[in-house]
């Protein structure tokens, strides 16, 4: 698969992933949603870093 097709189907992979929760439990994704908007900065925050640090290291082992 050329490189430009890999971006895009990755990227597609993603939105499948994203919308599964809102299309499977739209009351348990809404109730998270509710929880995210009350944290605080940092914390959303730390959790992107999180979620970037792991990617990476997804994408380290796989690559």
């Amino acid at each position: 698969m050329e490189d430009g097709n890999s971006l895009w189907a990755a990227l597609a992979l993603v939105l499948v992933i994203e919308g599964l929760l809102p299309f499977l439990s739209p009351t348990g994704w809404r109730r998270m949603f509710q929880q995210l908007l009350a944290l605080q900065d940092g914390q959303l925050r730390f959790f992107g870093l999180c979620s970037m640090v792991a990617g990476l290291l997804l994408f380290w082992l796989v690559g």
